[in-house]
């Protein structure tokens, strides 16, 4: 996580793509990391339920913003960036995440950093590992906002989508050359084949605050519903500079320059389902539902003789009849909830501009869409 996965749905309506899972944080066929270098892979926070509430996070504290290496495969070999990534991969960390429960006691983010990272493993990038297909599917149609920003730009400019979750935003126009990065190996995988055959992505394997990108050569980047998934401000701070650092610096005492566009999730939201406003904690678990249909269970007749001849047969049938008696035949079995919990920080208004200017950046545009607070900025000459 997409390293990186805006306001998406609690179960799964149209939002703009994010993971990363984006702190996000592509690549041909790679494998998931581990969000922080300190070698902890937390559970997946996957949990049977029949009703899945928002939790509150205390309030996460400041810490300095150390993070895990970048895995960048998948670059084309013609991409200027190739070396970079090539080199941002070899210090990768392969990591599998088991499933099990999260617990209350769990959700408060550290002040640590080492800490912080390992919360958002389990909060956020395990979750999007977890969900990856499902969300996927969820995330298709490009949001305005976004869209006009990415066909506004000048034929032949290249920028990088960091937390590209499914690639969706990859080929808005084909008149510019777009390298996409998440943290979410999965997801990456749709994000690489997004174009089809005719066009395969150029995507990275990156978290979000180690990005496997060069300092001031694009000329754009977009992070969308990535940087709230960070569970401090230091870091999410670190997230913005990161991706400043990528573009253009404008000329000596003139404006211009590269410029980034950012979207995050909005407190302010009194008009949506959800209700959230001020006076609602910033920070929040929020889960993703996903339905899992069971078998139904078949009815059961074999007598005792039956079931030592399906016993010696290799014991095929689950639930067989004991002692000779006869199992009643079950009934349908309702499909099952899984709920993931992912960590979301809701931005206030104006903080996401306070955000940008703490780390050198200036304010070019900047709006409320559909829940979501974004900006456009570029980095200060």
């Amino acid at each position: 996580m997409h390293p990186t996965t805006p306001a998406a749905a609690d179960t799964a309506s149209q939002q703009p793509s994010s993971s990363g899972s984006g702190s996000s944080a592509a690549s041909h066929a790679a494998a998931p990391t581990s969000a922080s270098g300190n070698g902890m892979q937390p559970p997946i926070t996957a949990t049977a339920a029949t009703a899945a509430p928002v939790v509150a996070v205390p309030p996460s504290g400041q810490n300095d913003s150390t993070t895990a290496p970048a895995t960048a495969k998948g670059m084309s070999s013609s991409s200027p960036l190739t070396a970079a990534a090539a080199a941002a991969a070899a210090a990768a960390t392969s990591n599998a995440a088991a499933a099990a429960p999260s617990t209350a006691a769990s959700l408060a983010p550290s002040s640590s950093s080492t800490e912080a990272a390992s919360y958002e493993e389990t909060h956020v990038h395990a979750v999007y590992e977890s969900i990856a297909p499902h969300f996927s599917a969820t995330r298709y149609k490009p949001w305005p906002v976004i869209a006009d920003f990415l066909t506004s730009l000048a034929p032949g400019s290249i920028g990088f989508d960091v937390g590209c979750g499914n690639g969706k935003y990859l080929g808005v126009n084909p008149g510019v050359h777009m390298l996409g990065s998440d943290r979410s190996a999965s997801l990456v995988r749709f994000a690489r084949d997004h174009g089809g055959v005719e066009r395969s992505q150029d995507v990275a394997v990156a978290d979000g605050l180690s990005l496997p990108f060069p300092e001031g050569r694009a000329d754009f980047a977009i992070c969308v519903a990535v940087i709230h998934h960070m569970s401090t401000r230091e870091r999410r701070r670190e997230a913005v500079r990161a991706l400043l650092d990528c573009v253009r610096k404008p000329p000596d005492g003139q404006s211009g320059g590269g410029e980034i566009l950012v979207y995050v999730w909005a407190l302010e939201q009194s008009g949506s389902r959800r209700g959230w406003d001020e006076g609602t904690e910033q920070d929040l678990l929020v889960p993703w539902v996903m339905k899992q249909k069971k078998e139904k269970k078949e009815k059961k007749t074999k007598t005792k003789a039956k079931a030592a001849a399906a016993d010696q047969e290799g014991k095929d049938a689950a639930g067989i009849a004991e002692e000779g008696k006869e199992s009643a035949p079950g009934p349908a079995v309702a499909p099952s909830e899984i709920t993931y919990q992912r960590y979301y920080h809701l931005f206030r208004k104006g903080e996401l501009e306070e955000d940008v200017e703490a780390v050198g950046g200036k304010v070019v545009r900047n709006g409320y869409d559909k829940d979501n607070w974004w900006v456009v900025a570029s980095r200060c000459s």
